[in-house]
């Protein structure tokens, strides 16, 4: 029997290091955390110091069992959970359930899974780091305390089952303050104007030289007067000059930059990144992803100096060492790099091999030489004007680190490989000839709405959050539907060209289109509702720098400075009055209510406010002696713009479209969105439908559609045994029987099953989820109703 237990956090991580160690180590994996506050209660007794009450959770019991058995057998017990506060806290509460004794047990810590760093690690065993777990436990009972006391307030104040968070309430805060910064933009036109000229190149041929008027005009009255002048003007080259730039390298990946630059190049979610980049750890391929930290070991450096000298030349090797200006950046010791830099490419599904050549691009690229460049610039002066056009060469002489990489941006997630852009020859005083100069007119943009990587990029700039929380705080703040991923439809828009061209002025209006985004966070009605009553009765929760400062807290006590319950004392004793002051508070008005204007049919009030299953219009209030009218809003409306004209056009719903074989079919909006409706059928309308503008033949069509596809559903039933049918889901064909769905193997044609058939797969399948006890019976069936 193996004299050493090895115990992480993760099945892959097990396997992944058990091929490292010898006999004498067996590898198990907690699956995470094996207890944690009790998910239905407070589980926090603040009279006795804040004490956290823990619990295994029922699905842990067994694993629980099973390592403690395993650890009393073990001579030694090595906790090798992730280095960062909570794999210290993993490690703290296997060292407390399984009851562990000091003299046996080591915690080794490691930043990246290769044999090199796990026999290295077992050879500097340490203690576990109780300041490390006191960091992590007052993140999960401050957590806890703002999330269980907040919670119920909006289920009184706002609307049922909604929640609040100490980071996601923030995080909600700053889109919805982008979007009203959005909707209160004014846009201000201005006139960018470009030159053509023609210039002799090297060979005496004729070819285009571009420049730009080194200001923007404010109107067309200037740009028309600029162009005026122009006809009768003189161009000459003022003033030229050449100088060298050197561009720098990006520093290696943090777990926030890694975001956001998957994010742009690959377009992956945030989630999906992490999940991503804990496979590849985990196999051993790129050391741990979260970290603040952007410094290289002396390996790594070493490494790719010999991987760039190798592949490109000792001419693009320039190691550089790079300092963390993170503040309390301590969640790992490193930056995000391959573990090993010979390896360029690697084996594993699409998305790791993509998320690798990224990682693997950006440290080597960091370690690569400045790329150098030349800049020319030429001044034109117009002889009757005092304004100046600028052109602008840029050639590469020497690529460097760009041969490897380039560095996106939030503006263009899509952006074209740079190009030389050589000026041709030119000397001072030189006179030119234009081909054409165009006045355009250009509208400053409102700012950008929030994607995924974008967010995370402000929160970390704030000082909002860790490593450890980004991808979560995006993930909730969706979940529960505060925020959804959306696209905005561009608007069209007019512009004014004036274009001079062979000594004649044309003055021509053009369209385009405006505003159009893709992927975006935009705030939902009830994010927006939350927001509100948060900032105004909590103020200090949903401060930027409380947030911020409460990070700086956390690590001070991670660096043992302060002691975690302190922190817990202050923070209550201002914060649980307001909970209670808030809750004992009455409004005249529903939290987030409008009122719009009257109803001209009736006279009556009307309205929009969050109901209980999201935004509606109200006509009328409960005072009076008729009950009010509700109508959802439509996709696309909002509590914030919609105006009296549009709540009232909701009301015209339902509409009678006319009769299909007999039987009336209506349009309505209900909690789902519009729907017709058609002798007990209910049929969703295309997001591409106008409920109000829906024909009856296109209604027939959708109906006709959707009994098809019912069909479709039913394959056979059996008189003998009502409660078995055999249908047809999302993932294919399955038996359904009481309650409980079993798939249909590939091989059976499900048309052609007896009743004995289908009994003898359920029992089949019915002794193999026996066997096993942690799964659900019937988890097939939540797939095919999904």
């Amino acid at each position: 029997m193996p004299k050493n237990l090895v115990i992480v956090e993760s099945p892959a991580k097990a396997k992944t290091i058990e091929k490292f160690l010898g006999k004498e180590f067996k590898v198990l994996s907690s699956y995470g955390h094996i207890r944690d506050l009790k998910k239905k209660e407070f589980s926090i007794d603040v009279e006795k110091n804040f004490e956290p009450d823990y619990e295994i959770p029922a699905d842990k019991k067994k694993l629980v069992g099973t390592l403690k058995s395993e650890s009393e057998n073990a001579d030694t017990v090595w906790l090798a959970s992730d280095e960062d506060r909570e794999g210290e806290a993993i490690a703290w509460h296997l060292y407390e359930v399984l009851k562990l004794q000091p003299e046996h047990t080591k915690r080794i810590v490691f930043h990246e899974i290769t044999k090199t760093a796990i026999l290295k690690a077992i050879e500097q065993p340490r203690e576990i780091d109780t300041n490390l777990v006191n960091a992590q436990q007052a993140r999960r009972i401050l957590d806890r305390i703002v999330g269980f006391e907040l919670s119920p307030v909006l289920w009184k104040k706002v609307k049922p089952a909604l929640s609040a968070g100490r980071v996601q309430s923030v995080a909600v805060r700053l889109i919805v303050e982008r979007e009203r910064e959005i909707h209160a933009f004014q846009s201000e036109a201005s006139y960018r104007v470009t030159a053509v000229f023609l210039v002799p190149d090297a060979e005496g041929k004729m070819v285009e030289m571009k420049a730009e008027l080194s200001q923007r005009l404010k109107n067309k009255e200037e740009a028309q007067s600029l162009l005026d002048k122009c006809l009768t003007a003189t161009f000459s080259i003022a003033n030229i000059t050449t100088r060298p730039v050197k561009k720098s390298p990006a520093a290696p990946f943090t777990t926030s930059t890694l975001q956001q630059e998957a994010a742009r190049k690959l377009g992956f979610t945030v989630s999906q990144t992490m999940m991503v980049a804990q496979r590849l750890y985990e196999s051993g391929l790129i050391t741990y992803m979260r970290t603040d930290s952007v410094n290289l070991s002396e390996y790594a450096i070493n490494g790719s100096k010999e991987a760039i000298g190798q592949m490109m030349g000792s001419q693009y090797v320039y190691p550089r060492h790079f300092s963390t200006k993170t503040k309390g950046a301590q969640e790992a010791h490193e930056a995000i790099r391959p573990t090993y830099m010979e390896n360029a490419q690697i084996e594993g599904t699409a998305q790791e091999k993509k998320l690798y050549d990224l990682v693997w691009k950006r440290t080597i690229a960091s370690q690569m030489a400045d790329a150098e460049l030349e800049k020319t610039t030429a001044t034109i002066n117009i002889d009757n004007a005092t304004d100046t056009f600028t052109a602008i060469g840029e050639v590469v002489k020497f690529d460097g680190f760009l041969r490897v990489y380039r560095e996106s941006n939030d503006d263009d997630s899509e952006q074209p490989e740079e190009e030389d852009n050589l000026l041709p020859p030119l000397k001072k005083g030189q006179i030119l000839q234009y081909q054409n100069i165009t006045a355009t007119e250009r509208f400053t943009q409102h700012p950008a709405r929030y994607t995924e990587a974008s967010l995370v990029r402000k929160l970390e700039e704030l000082g909002i959050g860790r490593p450890s929380t980004y991808a979560p705080t995006i993930s909730t703040i969706q979940q529960r539907e505060y925020v959804e991923k959306g696209n905005k439809e561009g608007v069209e828009r007019q512009y004014n060209v004036l274009t001079l061209k062979k000594d004649k002025i044309t003055d021509a209006t053009r369209t385009e289109t405006t505003g159009a985004e893709k992927n975006k966070l935009l705030p939902t009605d009830t994010g927006t509702v939350v927001t509100d009553f948060l900032v105004q009765f909590f103020p200090g929760i949903m401060d930027y720098n409380f947030t911020a400062n409460v990070e700086k807290q956390f690590d001070e006590i991670a660096e043992g400075k302060t002691k975690w319950t302190s922190i817990m004392k202050v923070f209550y004793k201002k914060f649980h009055p307001l909970v209670e002051t808030t809750l004992a508070t009455k409004s005249a008005h529903k939290t987030g209510e409008r009122i719009l204007g009257k109803d001209p049919a009736s006279g009556k009030q009307v309205s929009v406010k969050i109901g209980r299953f999201g935004p509606v219009v109200q006509i009328g209030t409960v005072e009076d002696e008729e009950k009010p009218r509700f109508s959802p809003l439509k996709k696309g409306l909002s509590i914030e713009t919609i105006s009296l004209e549009e709540a009232l056009d909701l009301f015209k719903l339902p509409r009678t479209l006319g009769e299909y074989e007999g039987k009336t079919v209506s349009v309505n909006i209900g909690r789902f969105g519009p729907y017709i409706h058609y002798n007990s059928t209910y049929a969703s309308l295309p997001k591409t439908v106008d409920p109000m503008e829906l024909e009856l033949d296109e209604a027939i069509e959708l109906i006709k559609a959707k009994a098809e596809a019912e069909a479709k559903k039913h394959i056979k039933k059996f008189e003998e045994e009502p409660e078995l049918e055999i249908m047809n889901g999302r993932y294919g064909p399955y038996i359904s029987y009481k309650g409980n769905n079993y798939k249909i193997p590939k091989d059976i044609v499900p048309q052609d099953l007896s009743l004995q058939s289908c009994m003898e797969i359920i029992k089949l399948q019915s002794e193999k989820e026996d066997a096993k006890p942690k799964r659900k019976r019937g988890s097939y069936a939540k797939k095919q109703k999904a």
